[in-house]
């Protein structure tokens, strides 16, 4: 039997390269984006395939649409039917108040935030749907704390678009319940990854840890291992639902 197929945008660090060597540990065939950083890209494939997995590193924009279309007809073509989606590619931009912000930040985060994650879902579907001939799957959609706090001084434009991406997560859900696919959806509270340092802080969470009840952030591998079982039969009835993976924030 074929192994199960995944794709994860975004894959190459962080949570994205937790969540690819967690998936080829349980034995998928991973495929992932990435954007820039082809090294290592190529060195987490290299990886990956040292344990005996199956990976495949493909750099797209997940912002263009044109670039999404070129990834899932590559996976189509070489590794098959796709199994599951995570929705993980994300951008973050400095912080600051709303008020000091341009159009062009509000548009690059919903492109890639929102947009990416809309196309890449719709992908996807069309793929797994029995309406469209596919045998099932499932999405995870990953999300932020922020959405629920909302990002003030810091980046509401980020907030913002993972609240789309929330809304999305259970609208999507109901829509496609009945034809085999599971959309599901995590929010990280503060992670230990680069992503702050792309807001201008790279020592972010230990300003804020006296506010996390666990009092500490989280590891990239935490967030990996909600995602995986929500992807899994073990969450067969589980659908529209968004996990808190946040120490309790």
């Amino acid at each position: 039997m074929s192994r199960p197929l995944i794709l994860i945008t975004g894959g190459s660090r962080g949570i994205g390269a937790a969540t690819a060597r967690l998936a080829a540990a349980r034995g998928y065939a991973v495929a992932f984006t990435y954007l820039e950083r082809t090294a290592t890209a190529e060195a987490l494939v290299a990886e990956l395939e040292a344990t005996g997995a199956t990976a495949l590193a493909l750099q797209a924009d997940v912002s263009v649409e044109d670039d999404v279309l070129r990834v899932f007809r590559e996976l189509d073509t070489r590794l098959g039917p796709i199994t599951a989606l995570v929705n993980n590619a994300g951008v973050l931009e400095r912080q600051m108040r709303l008020d000091a912000m341009d159009v062009r930040r509000w548009t690059r985060i919903l492109a890639t935030n929102v947009i990416g994650s809309f196309v890449c879902a719709r992908e996807a579907v069309r793929r797994m749907s029995t309406r469209h001939g596919g045998a099932g799957g499932a999405i995870v959609n990953v999300s932020s704390m922020a959405a629920t706090i909302g990002g003030a001084n810091e980046y509401v434009d980020y907030a913002a678009s993972k609240g789309a991406v929330d809304s999305m997560t259970i609208g999507l859900a109901r829509e496609i319940a009945t034809e085999g696919v599971r959309v599901n959806g995590v929010r990280p509270g503060p992670i230990h990854t680069e992503i702050h340092a792309s807001g201008g802080e790279p020592g972010r969470i230990d300003r804020i840890k006296g506010a996390i009840p666990m009092q500490r952030g989280g590891d990239p591998e935490e967030v990996a291992r909600t995602i995986l079982w929500m992807l899994s039969d073990e969450a067969s009835y589980i659908t529209g639902a968004i996990v808190d993976v946040s120490g309790g924030r």
